[in-house]
This record gives C-alpha cells, structure tokens and sequence, in this order.
C-alpha cells in the first residue's frame, strides 16, 4: 500500500525567474490582497531566491498556526530583520527568551501604570490640538504619528529627559520609524551602501541609543522612580537569573516599542478620523456618547470600558484598515499544517489587511459599521479578526494601545472637527502599516454640543 502524495500548495501567478514575486511586489497589498481571489488556503510566493514563503488564507489554519503549532515555529526573516535594526526585544524574541521578556516588561503595562499613561497621553492630545490652526488644511496622518510619538515618548520618559533631550530625542525616534519600513523590505546589503537614508537612519539609532542609555545611567545614579516607563522597566528582572535588564536591553525594548507601537496607533487613528468624517451619522453617535458619559470632564481609564460605541468604531477600524499586511512565521521542523507537510525553514505569512475584508466572514466588509460588532450573527470564527495577533506572541500592548487610541479620539473629537474635502478619495499604502496617502482635512472648531449635535 502507498501513502498518498502530499497535496500540492498552488503558486501565485506571476512568478518569474531569479526574482520571483518581486515586479508583483511593487504593489505589494494589492498583490497580497488579490491572493484572497484564489479561495485557496495555503498560496507560495517567492519573496527573495531559494526561499518559499506560504501565505495562510484559511482562518482555521491561521489559528492553528498562531494557537497549536507556536512551539514549532519562530517568527520568521521579517522578525529576524527587525531584531537586527533595533536589537533583541519582546517583539522579535521567540521561545523561552520571549516568555522571560514578556514576564520582565508585563508590569509597565499593568492596570495601575496604564492609568497613570493616560493624564500623560490627555495632556499629549490637548497640547497637540491646541496647536492646530483652525480653517486650515491638516496632515492627519503625519498629525497622528507626531502625536503618538510624543504620547509615547512622554510615558517612557516623562520625568527622566529635560525639554531638549526630549525633543532630540523625538527626532531620532521619528527618523528610526521611517527607515525601518524601508530597510525591511531591502536586501542586507542594501543597507551597507553609503547612501544618504542609511547614514541618516544610522546616526538617528545611535542617537536615540545613546539619549536611552544616558538616561538610564542617571536614573540608577539617582536612586529615585521618576513614575514613567522607564522608571518601570529598570525595576525589571530575569525570572531566572535576577538580573535587571542592561541599558542596552531597555534601548532595543523601547525602540521597537516606538515603531511597532506608534506606527500602527498612528494608522488607527488616522483611519478613524477619515471614517468619522464620512459617516457622520457615526460621529455623532459617538459624540452623544461622550456627551452623556464625560459631560464636560476629561477622560480617565475607567472612561475606557464606558464608551462602548467609540470602541466599536476603533473594532470596526482596526477591521476594515488593520495597518498589519504581512505578518511572519517560520517553521523550525517538518510541520503538519492542515492537511500539508511543511519543511523546517518554511516561511508562513498572513495578512489581516486581507482577512478581515474577507467576504465570506464579514458581510459587505467594505461598509464602516461598528453595530455590526453588536450583532452575535456576524461574530467572526476564531483565526478570522486578529487586531492584536494571537497566542503566545500576541502583543501584550493591546490594552495599552486601545487605551491611547480611546483617550486621544475622546479628547480630539470634543474639541475639533476634521472636514474631507467633497469628492476627496484618499488611497491606501502598505509601508511599514498600511497606512493612508495624502490625508488632508481642515480642521474646524467643535461648538458646545449637546446629545452629540453641534450648536
């Protein structure tokens, strides 16, 4: 009796000798997304030479690859690259080393330092609209992103760094975040060219190292908890050795936080606003909401579990705009799949961008509607929503991101409205998140209001 042949995994069209998928990749969410055409579970694409990359379509499978499967897999060439430009942390860690990491930074993201962020985060928003001109046109993405830099720099330092570091600092961060989406998607030799953008980004990383280590030195010289993040990751220890984390260590954690944290919150926020703009029945549901639970004071964390349809809205755009178009898994021996034999050194990859417009799990899913979130019918198969991953590398700041997201979008909204010019199309690009093009709205003031109506 013979066993039965494997079952064969289709490869996308498109592919071309020596460079594969690479011409397809200029578009690289249209071609990820297109693969969705196919209705097959597993699809191959050829990223680089001699390396296979399967695509997993298939949410039962996906869950099976992020839940059952994790102890057989490492996080892939992507994950790989990114410890590489910003060094060993939690988010690139796998195995035992990220058990240990997640147990050492667990308490910087505990109830009671999150609620301590959020007067940071409050303050941030205010400070940052208040600078806005009102009538006049505004970058909102690049808006957002300058915002969650500075909600995220002041947690992690707000008593540790005087007013000129901190925007040196700033800056270096902002600059770390803009390479590292390039640099991801080169070959490694691309980045030892002396080009411009590498020097830039190379002198902007040892900056923000430099400013970090600086910092923690004087904090331990001190001997006083200053009441930020960092305050909390220098109390951190090894479960196993006792060791506190090095200055080292503490750089390469808050520089991935920056750009795996910012970034994508940057994203959100952007989309949101876009979508209120266009939906006003659903801005004003969220402002009546406000209205009723804050009255006239500002946010607190508790607020956060009160405002159920503003959190809708942030469910329903991490769906329809979830800023991850590629994520990465590796096989690290012959895995079961599925019905598929996979080889040590497969690259698994799926897209949420993808996922959660799929048709077949979200009725009319090109539609903004947070009620559907409310309706127990459409409630999604586990592998189908994932805006935070899933299983053991699930990211453990998905209370802290929906904490920031809900705060700033309950500060902005009572203060400003965000106007789309008529007829405006804003398209959307896969960087480092996807994220949109050119999104520009004039920023006018937000009257008293009552029942959520503007007066």
């Amino acid at each position: 009796m013979t066993s039965a042949a494997p079952l064969p995994i289709p490869r996308a069209a498109g592919s071309l000798p020596l460079i594969g998928h690479a011409l397809k990749m200029r578009d690289n969410l249209g071609f990820i997304d297109s693969l969705r055409d196919t209705r097959e579970p597993l699809v191959e694409i050829v990223l680089q030479p001699g390396t296979r990359t399967i695509v997993v379509q298939d949410p039962a499978l996906i869950h099976q690859m992020l839940k059952a499967l994790a102890p057989t897999l490492d996080k892939g060439r992507l994950y790989d690259k990114l410890g590489q430009l910003l060094g060993d942390s939690v988010v690139t860690a796998t195995g035992r080393p990220h058990v240990r990491k997640r147990r050492q930074l667990q308490p910087a993201f505990s109830h009671t330092e999150i609620s301590r962020y959020v007067d940071i985060m409050r303050d941030e928003v205010t400070a940052t609209v208040a600078d806005w001109e009102l009538g006049r046109p505004l970058d909102v993405r690049e808006a957002m992103v300058g915002l969650s830099l500075d909600m995220l720099a002041k947690t992690v330092f707000a008593g540790s760094l005087d007013d000129a570091v901190f925007r040196r600092l700033r800056s270096d961060l902002s600059v770390v975040m803009n390479g590292v989406g390039v640099r991801l998607m080169l070959p490694d030799w691309a980045e030892r060219l002396p080009l411009p953008f590498n020097r830039r980004f190379d002198r902007a990383r040892a900056g923000v190292r430099a400013t970090v280590n600086t910092a923690v030195d004087e904090l331990q010289a001190s001997g006083h908890a200053t009441g930020d993040m960092l305050s909390m990751l220098l109390r951190a220890v090894d479960e196993e050795t006792g060791a506190p984390l090095t200055g080292d260590q503490i750089c390469s954690e808050i520089l991935t936080l920056a750009v795996a944290g910012t970034e994508t919150t940057a994203s959100v926020m952007s989309w949101a606003l876009y979508e209120l703009a266009r939906n006003p029945g659903v801005e004003a549901r969220v402002l009546a909401e406000l209205d009723e639970v804050l009255g006239e004071r500002p946010v607190t964390l508790d607020d956060v579990t009160r405002l159920p349809y503003l959190n809708r809205v942030i469910t329903e755009t991490l769906r329809l705009h979830h800023p991850g178009w590629l994520v990465t898994r590796r096989t690290t021996e012959e895995t079961r799949l599925g019905h598929w034999t996979l080889p040590a050194g497969t690259e698994l990859a799926y897209c949420q961008h993808a996922l959660h417009r799929d048709p077949e799990r979200f009725p009319d899913p090109l539609t903004f509607d947070p009620d559907r979130w409310n309706d127990p019918a459409q409630e999604p198969p586990p592998g189908a929503f994932l805006p935070f991953g899933d299983g053991k590398h699930k990211c453990m700041g998905d209370r802290f991101a929906r904490t920031e997201m809900v705060t700033a979008m309950a500060t902005m909204l009572r203060s400003v409205r965000l106007e789309l010019a008529e007829g405006q199309v804003i398209r959307q690009v896969a960087r480092l998140t996807v994220r949109p093009r050119a999104l520009r709205m004039t920023v006018r003031p937000r009257n008293r209001r009552r029942a959520g109506t503007d007066l």
